[in-house]
């Protein structure tokens, strides 16, 4: 199994400038790089391979314009032509956009490979550095001496803030946590972040809406200083500061609530939410974009993949806030302003969103039951991503 841990970091002004200068040439050769395949493409309709680059940065390190890629460490700089050439590989797979030039102005990183540092007694020593870096250990359960890297990306956000990521082979799997019995049906929402088919509401925390004033302020504050001045930089380093403070407090909540379901619950059940199409409503792309959905999902699919839960998702077409929970009668029409609705067949009042996450979880226990795939398959990923919920189904059935 392939770990990570991700500590911070605290150079030293000397190491910052080997680092700083370390990006600038990394940022160099991928920008050099992708447009030379471009303007290559376009001359002779010819893709290019990575030996090919290989061969394009061996010739500009020789040209003579660009003798300081030698003050570097060669391998971030291959490194990087490895990454732009998955880039690549994963955009004409669709799984990924187009490759983009890299700007000096947001995060940069550096990967080494095993002959580029030294792992010795939990210290960290990279290539052109006399000493090692200093680092945080957050993890008291595992002696930094016990683990062996395969690969440090060294990486500083627009913060200012430094960190090294410390890829790790684990020698097996952890073991599964034990048993619960208990099964959870999930509906996500703006006003509370997670409706739980035990009837619990999670109410959704605002990290950007709360922080909005300030924000704007600090926004505004830059918008005003001369372009290229030492307060305009000053001022920009503080908006990213403040938008660092907003990423890491959704983070914390995301982990924290995604790890409790995970430990609490054997079998998890959430709808396949297309978040890409959503946001493009602007009235609520904030409200959405704020909340993390698929960051939520991403957590909720690795860690119950490593702790031996059951994850299932459902199409996100699957009628569950007009399907009654009791009896299964399916409503012809539900307005998103109505919350609470009475079944007209068995009289049952519901909650919408409790109601929801009931029938996304007996939905997810027939997926799971069937043993069909537990992701979503079909026209259901290139339909629309307003949840129109026109086509009956019966209850507890989903449709895939």
């Amino acid at each position: 199994m392939r770990t990570a841990y991700k500590v911070r970091i605290y150079p030293t002004p000397e190491q910052a400038a080997v680092l700083n200068r370390t990006f600038g040439c990394v940022r160099l050769v991928w920008n050099t790089v992708l447009a030379w395949r471009q303007a290559r493409y376009r001359a002779e309709g010819a893709t290019t391979s990575y030996v090919q680059t290989d061969r394009y940065l061996t010739e500009l390190k020789r040209d003579g314009g660009h003798n300081f890629l030698y003050e570097v460490s060669s391998v971030p700089l291959q490194q990087a032509l490895r990454h732009q050439h998955t880039a690549f590989v994963n955009f004409f797979a669709g799984r990924a956009r187009h490759p983009r030039f890299k700007s000096r102005h947001g995060r940069q990183s550096a990967t080494y490979t095993r002959s580029a540092f030294r792992w010795r007694d939990g210290r960290l020593h990279l290539a052109k550095m006399d000493g090692p870096l200093e680092f945080v250990w957050s993890w008291p359960e595992v002696a930094p001496a016990m683990i062996d890297p395969t690969t440090v990306t060294v990486s500083r956000d627009p913060s200012g803030r430094w960190y090294a990521s410390l890829a790790v082979e684990a020698d097996a799997d952890p073991e599964p946590l034990p048993c619960t019995g208990s099964q959870a049906g999930i509906d996500l929402g703006v006003t509370d972040f997670v409706v739980l088919s035990t009837g619990e509401k999670i109410p959704n925390p605002r990290h950007l809406g709360c922080k909005a004033r300030n924000l704007a302020r600090y926004q505004r504050r830059m918008a005003r200083k001369q372009r290229g001045s030492a307060n305009q930089a000053k001022a920009k380093a503080k908006v990213a500061r403040a938008h660092t403070k907003v990423r890491d407090a959704r983070a914390d909540f995301l982990h924290r609530i995604s790890t409790r379901l995970v430990r609490d619950h054997d079998l998890i059940v959430i709808e396949d939410l297309n978040v890409k199409g959503m946001v493009r409503n602007h009235s609520l792309a904030r409200a959405i974009s704020d909340c993390g959905w698929g960051e939520f999902r991403r957590q909720l699919e690795y860690k119950t993949a490593k702790y031996g839960r059951t994850l299932v998702v459902i199409d996100r077409w699957y009628p569950s806030s007009k399907t009654c929970s009791a009896c299964g009668h399916l409503l012809a029409q539900l307005s998103l302003s109505t919350r609470t609705w009475q079944c007209p067949s068995c009289g049952t009042r519901h909650d919408r969103d409790v109601n929801a996450a009931k029938n996304i979880l007996a939905a997810g226990r027939a997926v799971s039951a069937c043993g069909a795939d537990v992701s979503p398959q079909g026209s259901s990923l290139r339909r629309s991503a307003v949840k129109q919920e026109a086509q009956p189904v019966r209850v507890g059935i989903p449709r895939l």
